[in-house]
């Protein structure tokens, strides 16, 4: 989701109290990269989850300019170079509409200073997308769909993720339904049947699924937009090799709990038409489709319950439930 970032976040930021004000902070961390502050902008809504990391905000330099400096942890810093690494050799393998990151030296794409680590990358203005009517506009469909038949094309071989060790989504959901039924009983009665409906069939071919590299948080809000296409598709922080078709399930999920209608509407049927036309999953992986998008709806039941987001848990069982009971239906309309 965008966030705005407040003059009283900037205020905050300081890592000796007192030692400098956030301006004086950002005028020595955006040296590194040679470049002088005019200003902080904290009018400046920037798209993504602002869970990414510790602090960030947009700056314009002197030559007005627009850029997003983000703080990250050190914690996080390997994870963070590795996904800085994957952007450059996708954008060095003809990957457009992504955002790749500045170096601040040749040896290092991030820049420890004090107490933080640093990275930079140019902000990209974007389009509003208004939700929730844009879950039936037909031409989205297609350019989502033309983005990750390249993102597929092109990352056939990236070298910072491990293609033997894939993320298993089944073994995240039978993770979970044993944390639910050691914390969570009355969710995990509540969450049993769609379970049941998984291991009927999905659980025992998960593991025969093709794998290949994917954005791993592939969704209309993790996307920059124009007036008519995509401008650039961020926040890659669940990027690596998984079932191929995760990408794809994870975003028809995302737009049917919009709104469930557009799950038989023009975005959705494009989307699908437009990859199988590609041929961008084989058969096994289309007739399974239904099935993933439900699987990783648990990994969205997941980030309600970090949240203590009640009304989203309720919504989230209750949209999990509406796909197995339409499961036919879908799979039909969807002609998988």
């Amino acid at each position: 989701m965008a966030i705005k970032n407040t003059l009283d976040m900037a205020e905050c930021l300081c890592y000796k109290e007192g030692a400098m004000s956030s301006a004086e902070l950002l005028k020595e961390v955006l040296n590194f990269w040679g470049l002088d502050l005019k200003r902080i902008c904290p009018e400046i809504d920037i798209a993504g989850s602002p869970e990414r990391c510790d602090y960030r905000t947009v700056v314009e330099d002197k030559k007005k300019r627009l850029f997003i400096i983000e703080n990250i942890s050190p914690q996080v810093v390997d994870h963070k170079v590795r996904i800085i690494k994957t952007l450059e050799y996708l954008s060095d393998n003809g990957l457009e509409k992504i955002q790749t990151y500045i170096p601040p030296t040749e040896d290092s794409p991030v820049i420890l200073h004090l107490d933080g680590y640093w990275q930079l990358v140019p902000y990209v203005e974007g389009v509003l997308l208004q939700r929730p009517e844009y879950v039936f506009d037909r031409w989205r469909g297609r350019v989502l769909a033309d983005f990750l038949i390249q993102l597929k094309k092109t990352s056939e071989d990236v070298p910072y993720f491990d293609r033997k060790k894939p993320f298993s989504i089944k073994k995240y959901v039978y993770d979970m339904l044993g944390k639910l039924k050691k914390h969570e009983p009355g969710l995990e009665k509540k969450v049993r049947p769609i379970f049941y409906f998984l291991e009927d069939s999905f659980m025992e071919i998960h593991d025969r699924l093709s794998v290949s590299f994917t954005h791993g948080d592939y969704h209309p809000l993790n996307i920059i937009w124009s007036e008519d296409g995509i401008k650039s598709v961020i926040d890659w922080e669940f990027a690596g090799y998984k079932p191929e078709s995760y990408d794809a399930a994870n975003l028809i999920g995302c737009i049917g709990i919009e709104n469930p209608q557009a799950l038989v509407g023009d975005l959705v049927i494009d989307f699908i038409r437009s990859l199988r036309e590609a041929e961008f999953l084989p058969e096994k992986s289309w007739e399974s489709l239904l099935e993933f998008i439900l699987a990783v709806r648990f990994g969205w039941l997941a980030e309600w319950l970090r949240k203590s987001d009640k009304e989203m848990i309720d919504l989230e069982v209750i949209y999990m439930n509406l796909l197995v009971a339409n499961a036919a239906i879908l799979k039909k309309t969807w002609n998988i």
